[in-house]
């Protein structure tokens, strides 16, 4: 009889803390908009001032702007058509994403890490790798 009372309030609070843990694994929305866009301009407001980029032949750390510089060259050659997050997680104060780019040239595999610098996510990796389909 007592357990038929708390399962509904059991139920409830399991479902609070599932949809908070989801909530913080969220990568901000403005991310995928700006790579779906091809905008690398939208794209750096989300960087840390130094940023990983592995870009195609392009493999080390960079500051902000020369980051958005290269990205917007990467955009510029390679017009994006679609960006999907397949999956994405976290861990810590840390978060990534992995997702699929579609562009005019091909298929590309972008995955993205984030850390937490004050109160904000920003994004301190970022992997644009074609996508043989493996």
């Amino acid at each position: 009889m007592k357990f038929s009372r708390l399962f509904p309030v059991v139920v409830l609070l399991l479902s609070a803390f599932t949809a908070m843990a989801q909530e913080q694994a969220r990568i901000p929305a403005g991310i995928s908009i700006a790579i779906k866009a091809g905008n690398a301009v939208e794209l750096s407001k989300f960087m840390n001032p130094t940023v990983e980029l592995l870009l195609l032949d392009k493999e080390d750390f960079y500051k902000k702007n020369v980051a958005e510089t290269i990205l917007s060259d990467f955009f510029n050659s390679h017009h994006a058509e679609d960006f999907i997050i397949r999956h994405q997680g976290a861990k810590n104060d840390a978060q990534y994403a992995i997702g699929n780019l579609k562009t005019d040239q091909g298929e590309f595999r972008v995955y993205f890490l984030l850390k937490k610098v004050g109160q904000e996510l920003l994004i301190h990796q970022i992997r644009i790798e074609p996508d043989d389909g493996k």
